[in-house]
């Protein structure tokens, strides 16, 4: 069983302290990028016992953790805080945090409560401004105290920049271990930052490319039983695993599509591959593309209406777009070099893809006309970019040259738009093909 225990019953808004102006100064615009981070300080939340502070410790450690890896916000070192935790719950000393030029302060506390739970609050201050932006309670079991230190982190980093956090997430991958020539391949899950790790299939069979459902119920996979390959769906709730289909000819495993009730997939057929789409509820399959070309990788647009691939129609490897019916079917990439692995953004402005050009990989993203092509990362070999929901941060999977032995040491990354915040996600094994998810429920 993977189902998750109930994280709180509800949340509370939490009052300023004391009366203060009625707006807050401080705000990130992230649409066109940051050239500095903003200096936050997030000391150790208040605990009325030893359990509790030691939970309040470890919350705070998270949300910072957090906030610096997304590059918008640096973390103002501890050992110059001019506040303890207890006088902090009073009200901060807003003139001693400037001096430090600390421009956002978290304040926390975690107090028991008699049925077990915790109830964990925060506020998030303005420093200059000497205004509270928010403040938030939350009661949640113990064992859930690093999911709530995600949450605090996501409503701030929405407070402060205006968009979504994408902290309270998880990365479905494929772990891998073995030598080069004989790779054992197994699905497994974690938290966005790289906690929670544990593997959902037995090893024996190889598991490649899982995507997660818009609704967070499932998570589609293709695993090879005796060189054929079958799709499965799995449910991460109850551990429920279903066959989808054997599709003989099937390279890639499908995605879903924006409501979770159609997979869209590709089939090779006497040289061709061609794309096709699958109702869950009926199992009826729909063709969308003909022809001698290979045509793969599809993803959906977060609204539905289009779809992204990549194809050699052209005489080589590009991106392609069409409408969800298959007509209407336009190049986008012109770029030097071939482009494959398309994946739209969930704010529908960008889709991230691989490209091969003169030895080198790169993860870039453009528009979806093909226009403001950008590459963000560049390496021996770069593959499997996955959007955090809100859009503005790549994951993917590279690694280095062949050792003496013939392996490779493949990582998880993640890297936002602006292409300069890149950072290794850390994973107990070699890992591949990430998947992002949602937001969870």
């Amino acid at each position: 069983m993977f189902k998750r225990c109930a994280l709180f019953l509800f949340c509370l808004l939490i009052p300023a302290f004391h009366s203060l102006p009625a707006h807050a100064d401080l705000k990130i615009d992230i649409t066109h990028g940051v050239s500095e981070p903003i200096p936050i300080a997030i000391p150790a939340f208040y605990g009325s016992n030893g359990s509790a502070s030691q939970y309040g410790r470890d919350i705070a450690e998270v949300v910072k953790n957090d906030l610096v890896r997304s590059g918008l916000f640096s973390a103002v070192d501890p050992h110059s805080f001019v506040q303890d935790a207890d006088s902090l719950l009073v009200a901060p000393r807003f003139a001693d945090w400037r001096v430090l030029n600390t421009q956002a302060l978290v304040v926390g506390k975690i107090e028991p409560q008699g049925d077990g739970r915790l109830k964990v609050e925060f506020r998030l201050w303005d420093v200059f401004a000497e205004q509270q932006m928010t403040g938030l309670a939350y009661f949640t079991i113990p064992s859930n105290w690093r999911r709530v230190a995600h949450i605090v982190a996501d409503a701030i980093y929405k407070r402060i920049t205006g968009e979504e956090g994408y902290f309270d997430t998880r990365i479905v991958y494929i772990s891998e271990t073995g030598p080069g020539t004989n790779r054992m391949k197994r699905l497994a899950i974690m938290d966005q930052d790289g906690e929670n790790n544990r593997v959902l299939s037995d090893g024996r069979a190889l598991v490649l490319t899982p995507r997660f459902s818009p609704t967070m119920q499932q998570i589609t996979y293709m695993a090879y039983y005796n060189n054929r390959p079958r799709v499965y769906l799995f449910n991460i709730d109850t551990g429920a695993q279903t066959v989808l289909g054997d599709f003989a000819n099937m390279t890639f495993a499908p995605r879903f599509s924006p409501d979770g009730n159609r997979v869209i997939f590709s089939l090779s057929e006497s040289g061709s591959s061609n794309i096709y789409t699958m109702d869950l509820r009926s199992r009826h399959t729909q063709q969308l593309t003909s022809g001698s070309a290979i045509s793969t990788a599809p993803c959906f647009s977060p609204d539905g209406q289009y779809i992204t691939f990549e194809s050699d129609r052209g005489g080589a490897q590009q991106i392609y777009v069409m409408r969800s019916n298959g007509s209407d079917v336009k190049r986008i990439s012109f770029g030097d070099g071939h482009y494959g692995t398309p994946v739209w953004s969930p704010r529908g402005d960008l889709i991230a893809f691989t490209k091969l050009h003169d030895g080198h990989f790169y993860i870039g993203v453009m528009r979806p006309d093909g226009s403001g092509e950008r590459e963000l990362v560049e390496s021996f070999h770069a593959e499997g970019p996955t959007w955090a929901p809100n859009g503005r941060v790549l994951m993917f999977f590279k690694d280095m040259p062949p050792g003496g032995h013939g392996d490779r040491a493949a990582h998880l990354y993640s890297i936002d738009l602006t292409g300069y915040n890149e950072r290794e996600i850390p994973t107990p094994t070699d890992a591949s093909d990430p998947a992002w998810s949602p937001l969870l429920p």
